[in-house]
């Protein structure tokens, strides 16, 4: 089968397509003919060796690196042990771990059962495959914070992936959301529900507190602004970051780093948020469509940042 990976780290010019032996379903497994896997900054990170460097237990060596954390596809094979709406031909979505060579940017893909729900219906798979990884991300940060209907989050790098994906769980949830964006990523943050849209920056925290003058209940750091981004929350407030940052505690305010790993097999979670979904509630953000042979772009068009949405894989 066709995958597109690496076997050296560097920069983009080391991705490229792979000839690997196709994997099946074992037991409490299905495997997905993948028609679409999304491209994130974290496969970045994976190919740079800047996830081995920091987090060797989850990024162990390997002679063929395949990444891709989330895909859309059929069911073609099914193992024993599943769940009955996982049948053949059945269309799902699936957060993968993107571990040696069993990432999820190839033509097949073999994922335990806890971590595949039936795709959205009414949304094509290449759409579909942008959903589950950064919105399971922002809801385990809404639930780091623990928030109450009527409370307000800021949210840092809202028109971002995480980001895009807090403000409409927070709205969905009941709290006020006050969120930051450039100029032109303004009308798009609105959209997405924000009742407060904020300069981008360094004045953040303060156009917050003027808001707000005790700060906000708790934060989301979608924009990784890490240290900077406590002065916009009160006293004994919260703060979830998304890269393993945790800074002082003084105020009383408390750190959450989370990680997506912690909960890839939290089906209960992967269906809401594929509800969601359905229902509108989340919006999914294709940036661009790639066939495997122009991985290198995709990879490219991540680097440069301020990309809004995600790259895709098609097969």
């Amino acid at each position: 089968m066709k995958a597109v990976g690496f076997t050296e780290f560097g920069g983009s010019e080391v991705m490229r397509v792979l000839e690997l032996p196709e994997p099946h379903a074992g037991p409490g497994q299905v495997r997905i003919k993948v028609a679409a896997a999304a491209v994130h900054p974290a496969d970045v990170n994976i190919r740079t060796g800047l996830s081995a460097k920091y987090s060797p237990e989850m990024n162990p060596p390997s002679d063929v690196y395949v990444v891709g954390w989330e895909i859309a596809g059929t069911i073609d094979e099914v193992g024993e042990g599943t769940r009955s709406e996982l049948a053949l031909g059945a269309e799902v979505v699936a957060v993968t771990e993107p571990k040696l060579d069993q990432g999820g940017q190839a033509q097949y893909v073999v994922a335990p059962v806890e971590s595949v729900v039936r795709a959205p219906g009414g949304v094509d798979l290449t759409a579909a495959s942008t959903l589950l990884m950064a919105a399971l991300t922002a809801q385990m940060g809404l639930d780091a914070l623990a928030l109450t209907p009527g409370a307000t989050v800021a949210v840092t790098g809202a028109a971002g992936g995480i980001g895009g994906y807090a403000v409409q769980l927070a709205k969905a949830a009941g709290l006020t959301v006050i969120a930051d964006a450039a100029d032109k990523d303004r009308d798009l943050v609105t959209n997405l529900g924000a009742d407060h849209v904020l300069p981008r920056g360094d004045g953040f925290p303060d156009a917050v507190r003027r808001l707000r003058p005790d700060g906000a209940d708790g934060v989301i750091d979608g924009g990784s602004v890490g240290e900077a981004a406590a002065a916009a929350v009160r006293d004994g407030g919260a703060i979830a970051t998304f890269k393993g940052f945790t800074g002082a505690t003084d105020r009383g305010v408390r750190w959450f780093p989370v990680f997506v790993y912690d909960r890839i097999r939290d089906t209960a979670a992967l269906t809401r948020l594929r509800d969601l979904a359905v229902s509108g509630a989340l919006t999914l953000r294709v940036a661009g469509t790639y066939p495997l042979e122009q991985v290198t772009e995709a990879h490219r068009l991540i680097e440069e940042g301020g990309v809004r949405g995600r790259p895709v894989l098609v097969f």
